[in-house]
């Protein structure tokens, strides 16, 4: 598993790269490693999508990290 400063960076690239899109790429490329069965991707990528809940939310209270 990536580490979490590497999580953190996937999942500003991915929302830089795919704006309100994101979780549907996020869910596509969890789709596409179920298929294959490759668990420990698939954690990563719901680790990337937790992160980009976080960096999408606009509750200030929140702690980002």
């Amino acid at each position: 598993m990536l580490s979490d400063w590497e999580l953190w960076a996937c999942a500003n690239h991915v929302l830089q790269a795919h704006g309100d899109k994101a979780p549907l790429y996020v869910a596509e490329q969890i789709g596409a490693l179920a298929l294959t069965g490759d668990e420990a991707d698939i954690r990563t990528w719901q680790a990337i999508a937790e992160r980009i809940v976080q960096l999408s939310s606009n509750v200030p209270d929140r702690p980002l990290q």
